[in-house]
């Protein structure tokens, strides 16, 4: 499908975490008008493309984003405007050029990943069809995703004393996306009920989940495993399973140490520390287990505990092609996070996750810390077959907002539902 693109606008809105960010409008030649908010992570990789903060002390502390807000108006809008392109990845490669630079710091990556998502949702409003079936590449059938729903915060993201950053609640033994998004509310609702009883808070972090007064992940999962019993389902992988995302990165040590509630461990003895979690507890996931440069300990990891659990890349990997590519030959994690404002375009990520899976690598498809209730990794997610989705707790608009697509998306699509398998 070929399109002209009459114009692009920006504005300077606020996420979930009351940071500004970008919402941005693409207009085509046919009157077609689609718009898409931009994410923006807490916990960010040092590989990440970089966004565009003004740093003016005297705006939101230096992160306004009107610099961003004008790349969008002036240099994208006047580069693109009247041009004809016969796809997206077309249209994106011509932004990742016009930006060139190697980690879009230039134009900003907030700047040039709002266009591209909303040029992507304007296709398929062009073209009369779904975003997920507009988005599918070829050969690719649609599936909905697992949704893994963080319910207890930590880390970066919650102010509390527990260094993992995620506890998440899989419901990979649910015969329908409904019945696991039923299963995370309940459980939540559960969770809920448990911390009251034992004195704990019950507000928020960042991305929806409780954020008690504990330290330890042993605390955290013994807390989760009561409420999924609690609430009527069997915790292991049968029914809901449990994934944690500790963000390694945030208690590594200069000395290349790990510090967890006060004790100091080397790798291999946070690797055996995992490995007494996973013989205890009903995990099935561990995301960034081990810091982005411990590249020798993640092979280490890997080779340990790969064969029992999926262990993922994302402050890594940071949905960059050339670094998992180099991950796959060295045996590093054996599944990708995918973020679309980590690489900066929507057809870059597309590459991200056809290259994990055509490598046997799994892919879950994620949100950020700082979101909106722009729903758009929802339909990635399906028409992707990633078949695994985080976007926080079943809590706050801007999370559920991607919850309730999934489940319209399930309403109208036979597409099936569960973990992909990948060769």
């Amino acid at each position: 499908m070929s399109f002209r693109i009459t114009s692009t606008q920006a504005l300077e809105i606020l996420d979930s975490r009351s940071r500004p960010t970008l919402d941005v409008t693409v207009t085509f030649a046919d009157g077609t008008v689609s718009s898409a908010g931009v994410p923006s992570g807490a916990s960010t990789g040092s590989g990440e493309a970089v966004e565009r903060r003004d740093c003016d002390k005297a705006r939101f502390a230096g992160a306004g984003v009107l610099g961003a807000v004008g790349s969008v108006n002036g240099e994208i809008n006047q580069t693109l405007a009247g041009r004809d392109f016969g796809s997206l990845a077309e249209l994106d490669a011509a932004l990742i050029e016009l930006d060139g630079t190697p980690n879009k710091g230039r134009l900003g990556a907030n700047a040039i990943v709002g266009v591209s998502m909303a040029a992507a949702r304007a296709i398929a409003a062009s073209t009369g069809v779904e975003m997920y079936v507009s988005l599918a590449p070829t050969g690719v059938a649609a599936r909905l995703p697992v949704p893994h729903f963080n319910v207890l915060n930590g880390g970066a993201h919650a102010q509390n004393p527990l260094e993992f950053q995620e506890f998440m609640i899989a419901p990979i033994g649910a015969p329908s996306f409904a019945e696991a998004y039923r299963a995370g509310s309940e459980i939540y609702a559960a969770l809920r009920a448990r911390l009251h009883e034992l004195g704990h808070t019950t507000g928020l972090g960042d991305e929806g989940g409780f954020a008690p007064d504990i330290a330890t992940p042993e605390e955290a999962l013994d807390l989760l495993v009561a409420a999924i019993a609690a609430a009527g389902y069997e915790p292991g992988r049968s029914g809901v399973a449990i994934a944690l995302d500790p963000a390694a990165s945030g208690f590594r040590n200069a000395d290349g140490t790990y510090t967890i509630a006060g004790s100091s461990l080397t790798t291999d003895q946070l690797i055996d520390r995992y490995e007494g979690l996973i013989e205890r507890y009903p995990i099935w996931s561990i995301e960034d287990g081990l810091g982005e440069d411990d590249w020798d300990g993640w092979q280490r990891m890997t080779a340990r505990l790969g064969s029992r659990l999926q262990i993922v890349g994302d402050d890594i990997f940071v949905t960059n092609p050339a670094i998992i590519t180099k991950a796959i030959a060295d045996g590093v994690g054996n599944a990708s996070l995918i973020k679309l404002n980590q690489i900066g375009t929507v057809t870059e990520t597309l590459e991200a996750i056809q290259l994990s899976h055509d490598h046997g690598y799994a892919t879950m498809i994620s949100h950020r810390s700082g979101e909106t209730p722009d729903a758009f990794i929802a339909d990635l997610a399906v028409a992707a077959a990633s078949g695994q989705i985080k976007t926080g707790a079943p809590a706050r608009g801007e999370r559920t907002a991607k919850y309730n697509r999934l489940t319209a998306i399930a309403a109208q699509s036979l597409a099936p539902y569960g973990l992909a398998r990948h060769a």
